[in-house]
Order: C-alpha cells, then sequence, then structure tokens
C-alpha cells in the first residue's frame, strides 16, 4: 500500500511539473506572439531622465543611450525625438547628454522613465510630415484594414509593412524620401494593430499568416492602377513581404523587396523575446514549442532562409546588422550568399533590430536610392 501511495505522489508530483513546464513555455512565448504594437520589445530597456535644457536632455547611461544617429524617445504620455550623443556637453558617469531635437507631445521632466524606438514619427502623414494623404481601406480576409495612402506620379507603388512592436507609424521614417522619389506609397496596418480586425486566436503569426494581408495590398493596389509594386518590410514585416513574393497570385506584379531586419529564423526571435522577459534558459525550447503548437509554426530555424533562397525571383536589398540581437543577422549573410544574383547586402552597424535608417538615415536612405532607381 505505501509503494503504491508512494508511486501515485510522484505520478502527481510529475504532472504537476510537467503542467507547470507547459504553462511556463505558453507565458513565456507570448513575448513574441502577443507583442502589444506601439509598445517596447523586452529586448529594449528603459532610460530614466536626468535633466532637461535647451536641445539637450541627459538619459540614463547605456549601450542604449550611447548609440548613434536618430531616435524616438518615448514614454507613457510622451513622445521625442533625440539625435546624436553631444561630446562637447558635460556628462556625468552615469549619464549621456543627446542632442534634443523635440518634444512631439508630452512633456520631458527629471525621472521620467523612456525608451528609445525606431518610431522617429507619430502622427498621419499630414501632421507628421506635412504630406498630402488619404485614408483608404485594404480589403482582407478578416475585414477591412486601414493604410494611408501618399500619393505619387510613377507606376510603380512601394507598399510599407511595420513589424513586431510597431505601428504603421515606424515607416514614416522613410516616407518623405519615398515621396521625393515620387513613388505613391501604401502603407498597411494588418491583423491586431490599432483599428484592424484582430486574428481569431488573438495571436501574432510572426508573417506566416498575415502575408495573406499584404496580398490584400497588392490586389489593392493592381485595381487603383499600380502596374507594380515594390514591397519594403521591417522584422516580421520583411517576413510577410518575403511570403507574399513568394505566395501571391499576382506575385508577378512584385518588381522588388526592401527587408529591414527581415526575422528568417523565429526560434531565434522567439527565444531572444522570451530571453529578456527573464525566462530561464531550460524552458526556452519549452516556450519554442508552445510557439508552434498555438500558431502552427515550424520549427526549423533554417527553414526561412532556405525557402526564401529558393523562392527569390526579384531583385532584394537586406539592410540588417550584426548588433541585432532579436534577429540576428547571419541568416541574412546566408540569405545573401545564396542568392547573389538577386540579393544585396547593406551592413548597418550598431543598430538595433529595425532601426537600420536610425543608425544613419543619410546613408540608409543612399543606399536605398540606388537600389530603387532601376525599379522605377
Amino acid at each position: 500500500m505505501r509503494t503504491v501511495k508512494a508511486t501515485a505522489a510522484a505520478v502527481t508530483v510529475a504532472l504537476a511539473a510537467g503542467a507547470a513546464s507547459v504553462a511556463a513555455g505558453r507565458f513565456a512565448s507570448d513575448a513574441a506572439l502577443k507583442a502589444p504594437p506601439g509598445r517596447p520589445l523586452p529586448t529594449e530597456p528603459r532610460l530614466t531622465v536626468h535633466a532637461t535644457a535647451a536641445g539637450q536632455v541627459a538619459l540614463t547611461r547605456a549601450l542604449a543611450s550611447l548609440r548613434p544617429g536618430t531616435y524616438g524617445l518615448a514614454g507613457d504620455d510622451s513622445h521625442a525625438v533625440v539625435g546624436p550623443v553631444l561630446d562637447s556637453a558635460t556628462h556625468s558617469a552615469d549619464t549621456v547628454v543627446r542632442r534634443l531635437e523635440r518634444v512631439t507631445h508630452g512633456t520631458l521632466e527629471p525621472g521620467d522613465k523612456v525608451w528609445l524606438t525606431p518610431n522617429v514619427h507619430v502622427g498621419d502623414p499630414g501632421t507628421a510630415l506635412g504630406l498630402d494623404h488619404a485614408d483608404v481601406e485594404v480589403t482582407g480576409e478578416l475585414g477591412a484594414l486601414p493604410a494611408w495612402f501618399v500619393p505619387g506620379v510613377r507606376g510603380t507603388w512601394v507598399i510599407t509593412v511595420h513589424g513586431l512592436g510597431a505601428t504603421r507609424e515606424h515607416p514614416m521614417n522613410v516616407m518623405e524620401f519615398l515621396h521625393r522619389q515620387q513613388f505613391p506609397v501604401l502603407d498597411l496596418a494588418y491583423r491586431g494593430d490599432p483599428g484592424a480586425p484582430r486574428s481569431p486566436d488573438g495571436l501574432h503569426h510572426l508573417g506566416e499568416t498575415e502575408w495573406r494581408e499584404l496580398d490584400a495590398a497588392i490586389r489593392y493596389a493592381v485595381r487603383q492602377g499600380a502596374g507594380k509594386v515594390i514591397l519594403y518590410g521591417w522584422s516580421t514585416g520583411a517576413t510577410m513581404a518575403l511570403r507574399a513574393a513568394a505566395h501571391s497570385g499576382l506575385r508577378d506584379r512584385v518588381s522588388g523587396l526592401v527587408l529591414d531586419s527581415p526575422v528568417l529564423s523565429w526560434p531565434t526571435t522567439l527565444r531572444a523575446l522570451a530571453s529578456a522577459r527573464h525566462t530561464p534558459g531550460a524552458l526556452l525550447p519549452l516556450a519554442v514549442r508552445a510557439a508552434q503548437g498555438r500558431t502552427g509554426l515550424r520549427g526549423d530555424p533554417t527553414a526561412g532562409t532556405a525557402d526564401a533562397a529558393a523562392q527569390l525571383t526579384v531583385p532584394t536589398l537586406i539592410l540588417h546588422g550584426p548588433d541585432d540581437t532579436l534577429s540576428p543577422w547571419a541568416p541574412s549573410r546566408h540569405l545573401a550568399a545564396a542568392r547573389p544574383d538577386l540579393v544585396t547586402l547593406h551592413p548597418v552597424h550598431r543598430a538595433p533590430h529595425a532601426a537600420m535608417w536610425n543608425a544613419d538615415p543619410a546613408t540608409y536612405e543612399e543606399t536605398l536610392r540606388r537600389f530603387l532607381t532601376p525599379l522605377m
């Protein structure tokens, strides 16, 4: 009898431990599958505002606050734009002084908790950039998807799509540049975004299903007179662009791809997000399995690169760098090496995920101009 009771107790403990592990894996997978749009990803550290002065802001000294370039500086109720570190300013041992370009809304006060974001602009193309635009709706499989359309005279449209933790405000970083090149621009929101339908399961599928909304955007553009389209995506938006270029019924209308920080190995990205939420290393494989079970994603970390290399048919520009800890750039290098006939890889150093433009806007836009010119 004692043996039976001991065995039953051991089984109960094992089942409880197994259930706890499954729950922990499920929770860890939420870091990617439930990343809220417009909120910082767990990989982005919170900083403290130490002081402000005319054209300056002092922030907590950290690798993030020392990044070169131009960034949004977001708080819970504020948004500002900061430029480079001011070497001529007086820095204390625990602070970094950056140029304060403008405060878009709210205020910056000492003690405020903020984070750097690639989103330099807030609002819409009219309020943020002074560009004429129209609010349009693209009919997707789940319902109406809001989008901004900025007109241009060319017959080739650029369709932009953001990635993890961002909204359609992110592509406004390059919208003025694209407008100067006279491209019509369609900036798409997709499932889970503000104003767009939710995914039936409430989860982000890291581009695996969301690409069909980019397919709907291609169809919309063609109906409105686009002869060709260039798909321009960031992060999982770049994954969506690759999927749409390979599987859309109108893929013959796609003349080029621009991929900023593409997620080509979703298990690696999921592990990075889960680790940033302090998930123990032993539970990371459970997080990957939980994501597979919840979404149907494939677990092969090399599948994305292999599939993309095999299916590419159009010129592709990849903008990525070795400091992206969320979506490592090795798969981007492998893709470029596998298809040198079509892929141009532009490395960007000291830039976090989806912030290749922010690190050096002028060089980024010149690279983009050279790539797009033959596709005009």
